[in-house]
């Protein structure tokens, strides 16, 4: 049965059953929206509270900010006020509301005043919206307070209009998806005078206010805001509530216009006209272009006609749509249906009568189809300027053209040859089917017109072989006239259905084969990582999807370069240039094509994402007139959003690399200046200080204190030393210089030459040493080995208390050697293990642990990772302590030298 869209009418929209079935699963938001502070926001809310209250409902206040209004404040009292909770910041102690404590409390309604705050740093959410937010996925209703200026989208109005740029914004769609808005509105003569009555500031802040914010323009023109966009609102509401009804509507509560565009002269005077009675109604408006099956025929002149249509309704302000569809004036009634049009603008129709009634009007249709939606018919003629031009004939080309008449008639013939063959055991109804063979054939491969060629070709081709008397075109039994008759008009339905059929089938493909290339193409961005990568990935879909020249320009030291393009094009004349600047700084189209600067050689489009331009994408092909259809201006956007999307991504991932570089760098730099400032005036103090006492009081003192003096400057000047040899060591490490001198070693001399080496360090502690005779030879650098077991020694002795013992062991297995160093020690945190190995990090240990850099550690592993080895860091399993854990590859064979020393 075919649609004829009644049965759509009456069906809801899913997407407005699947909102109306999300709100049912949350608790209900209601907005108090106002114009500015002091319209009685918080006020209308706790009234509306106590209301509740007084219908035996669970009311609570989340958080309520009176600012020292009397009146607010006595309205407080009697509501249950949770406790809010404390966040510690740079040593203060901020209050913000508790979510926990709501969410446990589970209230049926809670007060949440100032929905744009911003909560202090440390706390679940960074905004209060978002606490709020996840109140209501709990079902708990909230009531809160929300002035116009926080809204996002109206900051950059809001700043034009009151010079102050508003910090705390809430998303537009927090105000989408509320359940209830209610404007609390107040004239900005009796909002002055609440401020000059002290109701709303302290007497001088007010006096600020009012001289500056609180302007009688500023607040007209916000008070415009917030009733602009709670219409706004609500009319959406309306429009969601009759799609999940099925109303059919139109409740023409407030007006929308829509205007019909189609590939004949005069569209643009259309546009222009629906702009003027949208204009008249204060109302939007769209332009709504239907894409049939037989829109894939249209003439490329028709092609662009259309795409300037609707480009020029985009430039008056308007929503430029294209849709598929069957039947353009079926398909224009049941758009303005489901969008509650009140106004359809089409052009009076310029068929000749007789094409009318084969064809049909779309106007006369859409007439009949609009229900109670009015139709504005007008001429469409050009005014004031320049006359709408007559269209020329179409002149068919010839050879296609021919090509497709003489394969029908080559079918035909075939089906004359098949007929004459079986014409002797089949009766000649059954040969006219051969002959509908020949016209279906003809209708898949050739279309339409060809089609209806051997339809009639095919009706002579059976009287004059087939039906009495044979050879000539006359008939003699009525019978068989009849028959001819039907055998015609089936033909005739045939080729027509089969025609529009494979045209249909076309689209699809067509269609199905663009989905694909998108998905693809998505594919293959998500699956980049670098900048360069997304962008020749863009450069070539782009450029084989659409058949034109690409380049990709994103901005660079305060200027637009070039990035990528297909094919590689990185040369552009100055009137390019300054077409892709102007685009990348207003936002807009320039270049070929465009109103602005049209004398370059490309048309230069923005990337946009949701919150910024990224870039400009560059087109041009040799083709004259518009560079993109109506369609391919469809697919060029799907293609540069996802290409916006995939810049901005990576962008965003080297902001947070840049980031995490910077807030290390920040992290070493504050550890240097910490350490240079400890284990350098530490020891330098200490030098200054025995050296001094040497240089004034040395023939007062007894030999053993000038001993002890003397050797306090060596001690102190061998700390200092370790210390700055270790920042040169980091400095080799992390600048890749490090060449380690490689030569076949017995790792047992090694540790002998560091413990003598951390003699003093080391000197409370006992050190036990096991190392068998028989390990390999490890081929390492002999000079930075030791300065690792150095390293290690020293750390152990920091950590370890006195009189406890130091191990040191080696063993050999799978063609490595293993050596560990141990102490009796408190250990490392387990989270800590790893991260002893970075750059100035130390373990908190308490006031006991002896100073340090924390490098040791740090050079040993870029030490050891030099050499070949790995270095870790693990927890004593007999006892407290740490074990450090280095693994060496081995050599069993070293020419000219024993494996023992």
């Amino acid at each position: 049965m075919p649609d004829d869209g009644r049965d759509t009418e009456r069906r809801p929209s899913p997407e407005a059953l699947l909102e109306n079935a999300e709100r049912e699963t949350r608790g209900r938001l209601k907005i108090f929206l106002g114009a500015a502070p002091g319209v009685g926001k918080t006020y209308e809310m706790l009234m509306s509270g106590r209301a509740a209250i007084a219908e035996g409902i669970d009311v609570v206040i989340g958080v309520v900010e009176t600012h020292g209004r009397k009146e607010t404040e006595a309205l407080v009292k009697g509501f249950e006020v949770l406790p809010k909770t404390r966040i510690n910041y740079k040593d203060h102690q901020l209050e913000e509301m508790d979510i926990d404590a709501i969410l446990a409390r589970r209230p049926a309604l809670v007060l949440v005043d100032e929905l744009a705050h911003t909560n202090a740093p440390g706390s679940r959410h960074p905004k209060r919206y978002l606490d709020v937010q996840e109140i209501l996925r709990h079902d708990i209703d909230v009531y809160s307070t929300l002035n116009i200026q926080h809204v996002e989208s109206l900051n950059d109005v809001v700043a034009q209009i009151t010079h102050v740029r508003v910090r705390e914004t809430v998303p537009d769609s927090i105000i989408d998806e509320a359940d209830d808005v209610e404007i609390i509105d107040l004239t900005p003569a009796d909002l002055i005078k609440r401020l000059h009555e002290g109701k709303v500031y302290v007497p001088d802040t007010a006096k600020r206010a009012i001289e500056n914010y609180f302007s009688p323009g500023n607040l007209t023109a916000l008070r415009e805001l917030a009733l602009r966009r709670t219409a706004q609102r609500v009319d959406d509401q309306l429009l969601s509530h009759m799609q999940a009804n099925a109303i059919s509507g139109p409740w023409a509560a407030g007006d929308r216009v829509v205007v019909c565009i189609d590939d004949h002269q005069g569209g643009t005077s259309l546009v222009r006209y629906a702009r003027r009675l949208a204009d008249r109604l204060r109302a939007p408006w769209t332009a709504l272009y239907v894409e049939t099956p037989g829109s894939t025929r249209l003439s490329e002149d028709d092609k662009d006609r259309i795409a300037s249509t609707l480009r020029l309704a985009s430039q008056l302000g308007g929503d430029a749509i294209t849709t598929p569809g069957r039947d353009p004036a079926e398909e224009i009634a049941r758009y303005a249906r489901e969008n509650n049009v009140t106004h359809i603008v089409t052009g009076k129709p310029t068929k000749p009568r007789w094409r009318e009634f084969f064809e049909g009007s779309v106007s006369h249709d859409l007439i009949r189809h609009a229900g109670n939606i009015s139709v504005h018919v007008i001429s469409g003629n050009e005014q004031n300027g320049e006359p709408a031009r007559q269209k020329a004939p179409e002149i068919p080309e010839g050879h296609f053209q021919l090509r497709a008449y003489l394969l029908s008639t080559a079918y035909v013939a075939g089906a004359l040859a098949v007929g004459l063959l079986i014409s002797r055991v089949l009766d000649v109804r059954n040969i006219a089917l051969v002959f509908l063979m020949a016209v279906l054939a003809s209708a898949v491969t050739v279309g339409l017109w060809p089609a209806l060629f051997a339809s009639v070709l095919s009706a002579v081709v059976l009287n004059f072989f087939f039906l009495d008397p044979l050879y000539t075109l006359v008939i003699s039994d009525p019978e068989s006239v009849i028959a001819l008759g039907f055998f015609f008009g089936v033909a005739v339905i045939a080729s027509n259905l089969t025609a529009r059929v494979q045209r249909q089938a076309a689209a699809a493909r067509q269609r199905a084969r663009t989905t694909e290339d998108l998905y693809l193409f998505s594919k293959k961005l998500a699956g980049t990582g670098t900048l360069d990568d997304v962008l020749w990935a863009t450069a070539f879909q782009i450029a084989s999807m659409l058949k034109l020249r690409v380049v990709l320009l994103l901005p660079e030291k305060g200027s637009i370069e070039v990035k990528a393009g297909y094919p590689p094009d990185d040369t552009l004349d100055d009137a390019d240039i300054a077409a892709a600047r102007w685009a990348w700084e207003n936002n807009r189209a320039a270049g070929r094509g465009a109103d602005t600067l049209p004398g370059a050689k490309r048309l230069y489009l923005p990337l946009r994402t949701g919150r910024m331009a990224v870039g400009v994408i560059g087109l041009d092909s040799d083709k004259k007139g518009p560079l993109l259809t109506p369609e391919q201006q469809r697919l060029l956007d799907a293609l540069a959003d996802q290409a916006a999307v995939g810049i901005e991504r990576t962008q965003l991932a080297a902001d947070v690399d840049k980031a995490k570089l910077a807030a290390e760098a920040d992290r070493l730099r504050s550890a240097l200046l910490t350490s240079i400032s400890h284990d350098l005036k530490t020891p330098l103090a200490a030098i200054m200080g025995a050296a001094g006492t040497l240089k004034e009081f040395a023939p007062a003192l007894a030999a053993a204190e000038r001993s002890d003096l003397l050797s306090t400057v060596i001690d102190e000047s061998e700390r200092l030393n370790r210390f700055i040899a270790n920042l040169l060591d980091m400095t080799r490490i992390e600048s890749g210089a490090m060449e380690p001198n490689f030569a076949y070693h017995y790792v047992g001399d090694i540790v002998g030459s560091a413990l003598n080496r951390a003699k003093k360090i080391i000197g409370t502690h006992k050190t036990e040493v096991s190392i068998p005779d028989d390990l390999p030879m490890l081929r390492i650098d002999p000079v930075l080995f030791e300065q690792v077991l150095f390293n290690l020694l020293d750390n152990a002795a920091k950590y370890a208390p006195d009189g406890s013992a130091l191990r040191i062991q080696a063993w050999s297995d799978d063609g490595s050697v293993t050596l560990q160093v141990m102490d009796e020690g408190p250990g490392i945190p387990v989270e800590d293990l790893e991260r002893v190995f970075d750059s100035f990090y130390r373990v908190s240990k308490g006031d006991q642990v002896k100073a340090g850099t924390g490098l040791g550690l740090s050079i040993s592993r870029g030490f050891i990772e030099a050499m070949g080895g790995t270095i870790a860091a693990g927890q004593r399993t007999d006892r407290s302590g740490a074990v450090f854990t280095i693994r060496m590859p081995a050599s069993r064979s070293v020419p000219g030298m024993d494996t023992r020393p």
